[in-house]
């Protein structure tokens, strides 16, 4: 990968760790429905003068839907206890499932430089989870579990949309993701409830939600489209194993959660694990190998 893509990868990976804090602090305002149902609406703003995509309908929306359930997933799960740094690694376990779907799929063989990459990042992983409570049900638990799917399966349709404006495609999909948010919102919360929430909202939980909107969502989703249209997905996905390091270095910072050896361990053999996949070469497709 070129430095200025990696850049962008790391900048990707500070935003999306600093995004669960930000989750976190807006859940105690108001339901996760209506947190993610916000954080689509601002992002789907483009849509006034941003034309749709040269893509399907079935596309954008089936995009839309994944995101819609990955972020479901996740704020559900911290909202019924679910720590954040802990969320923060269960959600990037798609590095996972997004390697294993795209040799499946579109036909993408990892190298075993890659292979070992990820094999030690996910050791780090396992590490830094082993450190967090687990202060929280099974259901929690296995509702959080549904967030990488989603999200490996997001990345493999997000491989189709080629020589698109991200810009323009996320605000389209962010667009097609309120037409199950908006029902579900008035079914879960209620109207009356809902425009409670909307009316007593602070200024703190305001920008945090801006923040994940406009950052997170937008900007974010538009820096990982880029790279996953011009990289292989064994090549960027490995990136988002930064985002729990991140994270629980915000998380430090405003919940004061502290670090033990095992914990710091982790995060180190993570970033090696990343270092060991930069050096791998782009993957030939499985077509080229037979």
């Amino acid at each position: 990968m070129k430095p200025i893509d990696i850049a962008l990868a790391l900048a990707v990976a500070v935003i999306w760790g600093v995004g669960f804090v930000l989750t976190r602090f807006a859940i105690d305002e108001m339901s996760a429905t209506l947190m993610t149902t916000l954080r689509f609406g601002i992002t789907a703003l483009p849509c006034l003068f941003l034309p749709r995509p040269n893509l399907s309908w079935t596309l954008i929306a089936a995009t839309g839907w994944l995101l819609v359930a990955q972020f479901l997933a996740q704020t559900y799960g911290m909202a019924y206890g679910v720590p954040p740094g802990l969320t923060a690694v269960i959600v990037q376990s798609q590095a996972l499932f997004t390697v294993a779907f795209a040799a499946l799929f579109l036909r993408e063989l990892p190298t075993r430089l890659q292979v070992l990459g990820i094999a030690i990042a996910m050791c780090g992983l396992l590490m830094i989870c082993f450190t967090v409570g687990y202060d929280f049900s099974v259901y929690a638990f296995a509702l959080s579990m549904t967030a990488p799917v989603s999200f490996a399966l997001s990345n493999l349709l997000l491989r189709r949309a080629q020589n698109v404006p991200m810009l323009s495609l996320f605000a389209w999909i962010s667009l097609m993701a309120l037409v199950p948010l908006v029902p579900f919102l008035l079914l879960v919360d209620g109207p009356s409830v809902t425009w409670h929430s909307l009316t007593h909202l602070s200024s703190g939980v305001v920008a945090s939600v801006l923040a994940l909107a406009l950052l997170g969502t937008t900007l974010g989703y538009w820096i990982w489209g880029r790279l996953l249209q011009n990289y292989s997905a064994a090549q960027v996905v490995p990136f988002a194993l930064l985002v729990p390091f991140f994270g629980a270095g915000a998380s430090s910072i405003v919940f004061g959660e502290t670090f033990g050896p095992l914990r710091l361990s982790g995060m180190i053999v993570v970033v090696l694990g990343i270092a060991v996949m930069l050096l791998s070469r782009r993957p030939p497709p499985l077509v080229e190998v037979a």
